[in-house]
């Protein structure tokens, strides 16, 4: 026992023979501390409980082994959010945070003591989402992602030995056919807007803005003088729930962008430029130098924005239901269709990275490697030798024929 050892144990039969075929078979391991025999269940893979014996051993005898604690999974989260969710990401991540701790994993882990949560419960509860709950799999997997990264913080903060939810993996994410305006329709739908929400609308088409960025947007970030847009911060607006919260009486704050480098400079077009020219002129005077928001110059209300303008605006123009995100992805195919770099479309979207751009839109990109043997040839032998070959070549399959 001075070495620990691994015990078998099947809640089926309630023994530990290894004959045993029932299904369920759970794998513990038992070693000395201070003085006491410790078990800790591990899960249904031996190899798992070998890996976390010699751990433990090894810990043992460097005297940093710590015993996990006993806390539930709803304490430890709340404990999580406040310490460490609510200053480390944006406020829109951290609503979404809140809301799916809420709505599906407090329900589910809540009243579990975090020792209690196993790998198969975790991909029990991934499946039960799918399957009984009929949620989408990139919902399944942002539920996954939550829950491994508060076990994470659970382990480095020494409630956990190791993360039970560290090894399972995502379930596959079929690709979705994009929406997206073609120029036909986005004249449609333009038709159709009202001012303020005609150029509001225009500018989110024609810069790719999201609709944050585009509600924080001050007179400011304008450079009339290069024709050119500057993105330096994003409208929030908080729910009642945070409001009550936080005791705040103010609706809405300036926050920075998503990522550093959604802090980014965007092509101003001319029609765009002559649009906010003429909005500039019309529009209420705003305490804050907004270029869109209320009669009063006040922010406008992003949900409002898109249940009050947006949609109605597309139900009069006789098109199909999108996002107002589905602009920003219509902006992206119209760079496309003019063959413009990738890198300038992740610069000009505030993408993190260039694999971000590619994931989204690298189906849309024109074929990489077209005509590039045609073009090796003109760069060695010469334009006229090429299309002499060319002909020749046509000349031959046309005889043969």
């Amino acid at each position: 026992m001075a070495q620990g050892c691994i015990v078998r144990r099947c809640p089926a039969c309630g023994n530990r023979r290894k004959d045993c075929s029932h299904k369920g078979v759970k794998y513990a391991v038992v070693y000395l501390f201070e003085g006491h025999q410790r078990w800790e269940t591990v899960g249904s893979n031996r190899h798992d409980a070998e890996r976390r014996l010699t751990q433990v051993m090894a810990e043992i005898r460097q005297e940093t082994y710590r015993l996990p604690t006993r806390i539930v999974f709803q304490e430890f989260a709340a404990q999580w959010l406040r310490d460490y969710a609510r200053g480390a990401v944006k406020p829109l991540t951290f609503r979404v945070y809140r809301t799916l701790l809420k709505t599906r994993l407090i329900p589910t882990f809540g009243n579990l003591l975090l020792t209690q949560i196993t790998q198969q419960g975790v991909q029990g509860f991934l499946a039960k989402c799918l399957h009984e709950n009929k949620l989408s799999p990139k919902t399944a997997n942002s539920l996954l992602l939550l829950l491994k990264l508060i076990l994470k913080h659970a382990c480095e903060w020494g409630h956990l030995a190791r993360n039970p939810a560290a090894s399972v993996k995502p379930v596959r994410v079929e690709p979705k056919e994009m929406a997206f305006l073609c120029p036909d329709e986005i004249q449609r739908f333009l038709k159709q807007a009202d001012e303020p929400y005609r150029t509001l609308f225009l500018t989110a088409l024609l810069t790719g803005m999201r609709r944050g960025e585009l509600l924080g947007l001050q007179w400011g970030d304008l450079d009339w003088h290069n024709n050119r847009i500057h993105v330096r911060r994003t409208l929030y607006c908080h729910t009642k729930e945070e409001l009550a919260e936080l005791g705040e009486s103010q609706k809405w704050r300036f926050s920075t962008p998503k990522s550093q480098k959604s802090i980014r400079t965007i092509v101003m077009s001319p029609k765009l430029r002559d649009a906010l020219e003429l909005h500039r002129l019309v529009c209420p005077r705003s305490p804050y130098d907004l270029v869109f928001g209320t009669k009063q110059g006040q922010p406008l209300h992003a949900e409002n924005v898109v249940k009050k303008e947006f949609l109605p605006t597309l139900s009069r123009a006789g098109l199909r239901r999108i996002r107002f995100h589905d602009l920003r992805h219509t902006y992206t195919t119209l760079l496309i269709a003019q063959g413009v770099h990738a890198k300038f479309i992740q610069a000009q979207l505030g993408h993190a990275s260039i694999e971000t751009t590619m994931d989204c839109y690298g189906h849309l990109l024109p074929e990489v490697g077209c005509q590039v043997g045609e073009q090796l040839d003109s760069q060695v032998f010469g334009a006229h030798v090429v299309a002499l070959a060319n002909a020749g070549a046509n000349g031959s399959s046309a005889n043969t024929g």
